[in-house]
């Protein structure tokens, strides 16, 4: 909460002057919002090239296509990238409704925000695992995206503490 001092109006000499607290947006639910959008096109591109929609995907060092051809690419029957999709859209629309007034200090908003990304550090630690024990190539992309929901976690936790 950022305090505002209003005083008096050019034509109300006499009003006293008035402390308004306005509430102010949280920094780390923007960082979210904007990371998680990074994230929801980083999977939708990994979700079209395990589709077949797009063609050879643009990685530099040919061990994206290994990691996305795997058996390990799949999970419950949809591509892994989908989830992403999935898990990145869920956080966007966590977020972009953490940051209206009403829910700005909202805890309940903060912990779905820590859990989902909790959630998404897990399942990105046994997917590098895999890519790096399993599979033996490493998917710049899915690096990418590793780093990213890091970074929301990482984002997450000052929420927690901020909330009521």
């Amino acid at each position: 909460m950022s305090p505002t001092v209003r005083g008096p109006g050019p034509g109300d000499p006499g009003r006293r002057l008035a402390l308004e607290i306005e509430p102010r947006l949280p920094a780390s639910r923007m960082g979210v919002a904007l990371l998680a959008l990074a994230g929801v096109l980083l999977s939708t591109y990994l979700t079209l090239y395990k589709l077949g929609l797009v063609g050879d995907l643009v990685c530099g060092t040919g061990a994206c296509e290994r990691v996305q051809d795997s058996p390990w690419a799949y999970f419950l029957g949809l591509p892994v990238a989908a989830w992403g999709v999935a898990g990145y859209l869920a956080l966007l629309v966590l977020a972009v409704v953490g940051l209206q007034p009403r829910f700005a200090r909202s805890r309940g908003i903060a912990v779905l925000i820590f859990l989902a990304s909790l959630a998404g550090v897990a399942f990105t630690a046994w997917l590098t695992y895999l890519e790096a024990a399993v599979i033996h190539a490493w998917c710049r992309w899915c690096l990418g995206s590793a780093a990213i929901i890091a970074l929301i976690f990482v984002c997450s936790i000052p929420g927690l503490r901020r909330a009521r």
